[in-house]
């Protein structure tokens, strides 16, 4: 039976203390923008950051919470945004869709069955539609606060690749992203034991590291990374 994993309030802290990295999350919502088409759902829409982002681009959108508590914030926080409809979803499950795309954002390093989860996320989209992911990358980056927040791994592009396969999907895109940033977080949580919340390394990481992170990696990919981003399609 799907459950969820992790201390649901440290969780919520994390979101809300990364929630000021704004031209990290700004770089993440450009990866994604050119894959949603013109009705996606996101899974775990967390606190909404995301989906208030992607909402401009976007005639309809879905967003959704697995957490009973989270879920309410993201209602509230979310009806001023009348194009965006929030639902409960947690992964693995048998509802089918119609979407253009499903996109998921440290997410699936959450679920013990990720290609059962992968394959719901497949059955909400239509034929041709993109799954479009970013998960938390190397598992010799797996720190306290990782198992914490409840990840269960983390990835390289060859299980995730393997993983995506394993539910039937179509591999097109699968590269590492944030460079940097994977030995800032090594660094912080694993040698010094810190949890990724707001505060001055965030905010000065985000300010003055972060774009020049974006504007390297756009010219040349880095064989390693804080995060795996990764687009598949649904068979047509």
């Amino acid at each position: 039976m799907a459950q969820l994993t992790g201390d649901q309030q440290v969780q919520s802290e994390v979101l809300e203390g990364l929630a000021t990295a704004v031209n990290h999350r700004r770089w993440f919502v450009e990866l994604a923008v050119p894959y949603l088409g013109d009705n996606p759902i996101e899974i775990g829409s967390g606190l909404g950051d995301y989906a208030l982002e992607w909402a401009p681009y976007l005639d309809r959108f879905t967003a959704t919470e697995a957490d009973p508590e989270r879920l309410i914030t993201l209602k509230e926080r979310l009806a001023v945004e009348p194009k965006i409809e929030v639902r409960e979803m947690l992964l693995p499950h048998s509802t089918r869709g119609d979407y253009s795309a499903a996109v998921s954002y440290n997410v699936l390093e959450h679920i013990e069955d990720h290609v059962g989860a992968l394959q719901s996320m497949r059955d909400l989209v239509r034929p041709g539609g993109a799954i479009v992911l970013i998960v938390p990358a190397f598992e010799f980056a797996m720190s306290p606060a990782d198992v914490a927040t409840g990840h269960v791994r983390r990835y390289t592009r060859k299980t995730m690749r393997a993983a995506l396969e394993a539910a039937g999907l179509t591999v097109e895109r699968l590269h590492y992203a944030n460079a940097l940033g994977l030995l800032g977080y090594y660094m912080a949580t694993s040698v010094f034991r810190l949890m990724p919340k707001e505060g001055p390394m965030v905010k000065l990481y985000d300010s003055l590291v972060l774009p020049v992170t974006k504007a390297a990696e756009q010219i040349v990919r880095p064989p390693f990374g804080q995060s795996v981003f990764a687009v598949a399609r649904v068979p047509g």
